[in-house]
């Protein structure tokens, strides 16, 4: 585990965070190239990291042979192409082999998923989004237990979500997992699957502004995910005295304010390198055309987010209203938190980390990689899968009371 802060059981008295590292050296870069981005994106899946967790090296390098330019409709028509092979060989297995069915089912949803990434804002990628959406349905009633769409009326909308719970232990606890900026539900949907075998079930609803949620980010906003909150508790099959909120990026954001307004209902909460404060500041904002770290189109996929978000300058004013500082959340009591960052990281300063393990009244558990990028994720080891089978999991599983050794 070299290279990581692993602090279990750890209140933020005495600690000391390295502050703003890295973010001065994106000034001067600028949006990759096209043959930059083929170079990184195959780069990234070779040794499979975000955001090409689980795609196949070879149909990566096939995907990107075919794009002649940055058009989003070339870039979603490319990976459709894949996800098309994998869906039509599903619905040919579907009567003969549900297992293998099931498998390339969820390789469509990982191709199709990645055509619409990171945000659907062209014909193409929307397109692409509504064929993730089916593939990904499609494997989800082969699981076992089958998994379950809930619709929640919600101001003449509604909210969509998954909902997965262990058959065998009734009431059971639950872990109300929000994606961030450019996951969606789906993804939530399939990290917390292995949580069902210890006997925790998971709901998962896109955050704000992302997949398809009613509203958009803003102020307040929270309050569809209260209601998605209140779905829950009038289960009879959850236990709700062991409600986790997870939340990942952007859903980092609005696990921590949910810290704050459900603090008497969630047993605890997980706030994995979320935005909070200096994020959202006019500087940080109008660095976001010349961020590295993020694939590309970081800047799209933050105006489709926000509801009053147009342009750059319309982006700063949105998120400077989001601040869980200015909203006044630090001052407020909070649920058991662990918090996760990256000292290196360039989309979310960990000044943002430092700022939530000293403030809120609650003494909370940190795991801090001092050579780590966003979500603490870096090049020697620590991906984002690792740091949630090693440190995640098994920190909600010891809070709902549920021991794994």
């Amino acid at each position: 585990m070299a290279g990581a802060v692993n602090i279990s059981r750890l209140t933020t008295v005495g600690i000391a965070l390295v502050v703003g590292l890295a973010v001065a050296s994106t000034s001067v870069a600028q949006q990759r190239t096209l043959e930059e981005l083929k170079v990184e994106t195959q780069a990234r899946a070779n040794r499979g990291a975000f955001p090409l967790e689980g795609l196949k090296p070879e149909d990566v390098r096939e995907a990107l042979g075919r794009l002649k330019s940055l058009d989003r409709d070339e870039w979603a028509a490319s990976w459709s192409i894949i996800g098309d092979r994998y869906m039509n060989r599903a619905q040919g297995e579907l009567s003969a082999s549900p297992a293998d069915a099931d498998k390339d089912f969820l390789e469509a949803w990982r191709y199709y998923n990645f055509a619409r990434w990171p945000v659907e804002i062209s014909p193409g990628k929307k397109r692409a989004y509504e064929h993730a959406l089916e593939a990904y349905l499609a494997h989800g009633r082969l699981l076992d237990p089958p998994l379950e769409v809930i619709h929640i009326p919600f101001e003449g909308k509604e909210i969509v979500g998954y909902l997965q719970m262990p058959k065998d232990a009734n009431p059971a606890p639950i872990v109300f997992a929000i994606n961030g900026l450019d996951s969606r539900k789906e993804e939530m949907a399939e990290k917390f699957r292995p949580i069902l075998e210890y006997g925790v079930g998971y709901f998962a609803c896109d955050a704000p502004g992302t997949g398809q949620a009613p509203i958009k980010s803003a102020p307040g906003a929270e309050r569809m995910l209260t209601k998605a909150l209140d779905y829950l508790f009038q289960r009879p099959d959850v236990d709700k005295k062991k409600v986790v909120i997870y939340g990942g990026s952007l859903g980092g954001y609005w696990s921590a304010v949910l810290a704050a307004t459900e603090y008497n209902r969630a047993r605890a909460a997980v706030e994995w390198s979320g935005p909070l404060h200096e994020t959202f500041q006019r500087a940080m904002v109008m660095n976001v055309p010349h961020n590295r770290e993020y694939l590309f189109d970081y800047l799209p996929a933050l105006l489709n987010v926000y509801e009053k978000a147009s342009d750059l300058e319309t982006l700063a004013d949105a998120r400077a209203e989001m601040s869980i500082k200015t909203r006044g959340f630090l001052d407020k009591p909070m649920t058991p938190m662990l918090v996760i960052g990256g000292v290196l990281d360039t989309q979310v300063p960990i000044s943002d980390t430092d700022l939530i393990l000293h403030n809120g009244q609650t003494p909370k558990d940190a795991w801090i990689n001092p050579q780590g990028g966003h979500m603490g994720r870096d090049l020697k080891g620590w991906s984002d899968a690792r740091i949630f089978r090693t440190v995640v999991m098994p920190w909600i599983l010891d809070n709902v009371g549920i021991k794994t050794k």
